[in-house]
């Protein structure tokens, strides 16, 4: 599985509205909430801000600093979003290490903060992860 194929078109933001941790993760969120694979939105958002899982994806960008209580107390701009099954543990820790070896790479992440439509953000992920093998 890619990144890019989890996305999908509708699961990104090119410009998150909200600046807070928990609006944030609530604005992303709500891009379910005509997903069939989701029964109840409330207990996807009583999964996720519990840490406990359901694997969708979704990302968003802002210009706007947000205030994402890191543990390097610095405002974030990228937000990316994955909710999975306890049974699918293992793909779970391989998105989030795909995704951190993405954005730890200076180029995409700022291309990604440059990006201005959903379009373009998705073709990046497509375009980076053209380098990558299969999750």
């Amino acid at each position: 599985m890619k990144v890019a194929d989890l996305l999908k078109d509708g699961f990104i933001i090119a410009e998150l509205k909200n600046t807070g941790k928990n609006e944030v993760i609530n604005e992303l969120i709500e891009l379910f909430k005509d997903d069939p694979r989701v029964d109840d939105l409330d207990k996807v958002k009583e999964a996720v801000l519990e840490r406990e899982n359901e694997i969708l994806g979704a990302f968003g960008k802002s210009t706007k600093a947000i205030d994402y209580q890191s543990l390097d107390q610095q405002p974030v701009h990228l937000v990316f979003l994955l909710v999975g099954k306890d049974n699918l543990v293992s793909t779970h820790i391989k998105l989030l290490s795909r995704i951190s070896r993405m954005m730890n790479k200076d180029e995409f992440r700022n291309s990604l903060i440059g990006a201005k439509s959903e379009e373009e953000i998705l073709h990046l992920f497509r375009k980076e992860e053209e380098n990558y093998f299969e999750v």
